[in-house]
């Protein structure tokens, strides 16, 4: 994991991706990508592939979240249930 710096470019902010991320994910200069949330703090960078991408409802973001969230702190959660 690197540490980037946030830029403007026009009414866009804009991140750099390092060279051996884009060589790993074979993500390359003027390429389609998706760009997205998964969480509350984390940005995903997805190839696009063409297809056509579903959003979700706010009930489903919230479920995917939810179960992620249960996922990792589940240790945490289940000591407090005990207390």
């Amino acid at each position: 994991m690197q540490i980037q710096t946030v830029f403007r470019a026009g009414n866009s902010n804009v991140v750099a991706i390092p060279k051996d991320l884009s060589k790993e994910t074979g993500i390359k200069a003027g390429q389609k990508v998706i760009v997205g949330k998964s969480s509350e703090d984390e940005l995903v960078i997805r190839k696009f592939t063409g297809k056509k991408v579903k959003k979700l409802s706010p009930d489903e973001e919230f479920r995917r979240w939810w179960k992620a969230f249960l996922k990792d702190n589940a240790g945490i959660l289940d000591e407090l249930a005990v207390r």
